[in-house]
């Protein structure tokens, strides 16, 4: 992190970030090292991101193969709690057949495996069940409608998906309940990874533009922080409550970074930065809830 070069080479699309994403990852096993690296190697926050979402992806489903792009699909017209979920799966002869559609999933356009969240149709009782399948972007019976690009991070695509009688083997299907092991568990993963990314990224900047010296000390001390988060277990409510104090201790080198960057206005790197800067304030209130609720369950 101290000693790479300060520089990252400018990248406009996704056919331009993944090539310098699989080069970076070929030299780091542990997924939040690829984050990092992924993020130090990047030239924008979007790809700071995205590299952090898929080493989340990796974490979070450690056999998913390392050189295809990779997205979590969960969010759907009515939004992404399990009883909002219509997507379904049913079993048919000696397999699945997924039915439904999704919104926004993130490196849709371009991903080449998708990880599905549906109800499980043959699940009893009042409590929805979901499972999560392994779906390739090629199979038949999906289609990939790309999404208009957002107003910040437009660069890194969305898409919205169609499952039509897509036949799923039943080694396809994730194990065990899809909500508690990877939605609900993704949203942990995937705050660690990508908030190490990003860290990372402003790191590289700092170095670039000469920031002082005691910002990136603070910076790395961060990310030795979120390196730690990321090898525990993300279900445990101490995590919770390390990674909300972690995040707090981002948002104000974020806030005095902004101050330093503001010094060299003209570069290019700062008109993208005001450009993208919302994203890191995305699910804030999901943040919140999962801290409060891991708060009650340790006072009980």
């Amino acid at each position: 992190m101290l000693s790479a070069p300060h520089g990252a080479s400018a990248c406009e699309d996704v056919e331009a970030w993944w090539p310098r994403l699989l080069e970076v990852s070929r030299v780091w096993p542990i997924p939040i090292d690829r984050a990092m690296a992924g993020g130090r190697a990047a030239d924008r926050l979007g790809w700071a991101f995205a590299s952090g979402y898929q080493a989340a992806l990796r974490a979070l489903v450690p056999e998913l193969p390392p050189d295809t792009m990779v997205a979590l699909c969960v969010t759907e017209a009515e939004g992404n709690s399990p009883r909002a979920i219509r997507s379904s799966l049913r079993r048919e002869s000696a397999g699945f057949v997924l039915d439904g559609s999704k919104r926004w999933t993130t490196l849709g356009p371009s991903g080449g495996l998708f990880l599905v969240a549906a109800r499980d149709e043959a699940a009893c009782g009042e409590r929805v069940v979901l499972r999560v399948a392994r779906v390739a972007s090629t199979a038949p019976g999906v289609r990939v409608e790309p999404m208009p690009p957002t107003r910040f991070v437009p660069e890194v695509p969305h898409a919205q998906l169609h499952f039509d009688g897509v036949r799923v083997a039943p080694e396809n299907l994730l194990p065990g309940d899809g909500y508690d092991l990877y939605v609900k568990r993704f949203r942990t993963v995937e705050d660690v990874h990508v908030n190490a990314a990003m860290l990372a990224y402003l790191v590289r900047e700092a170095q670039r533009l000469a920031w002082p010296g005691e910002w990136v000390e603070r910076a790395i001390a961060l990310l030795v922080t979120l390196r730690s988060l990321a090898l525990d277990d993300p279900a445990r409510l101490p995590v919770h409550i390390a990674l909300a104090g972690a995040l707090a201790l981002g948002r104000t080198l974020v806030s005095e970074a902004e101050g330093e960057w503001a010094k060299t206005a003209d570069d290019p790197g700062y008109a993208r930065w005001l450009r993208d800067r919302e994203l890191l304030g995305v699910a804030g209130k999901a943040r919140m809830q999962r801290t409060e609720r891991a708060w009650e369950r340790l006072r009980r």
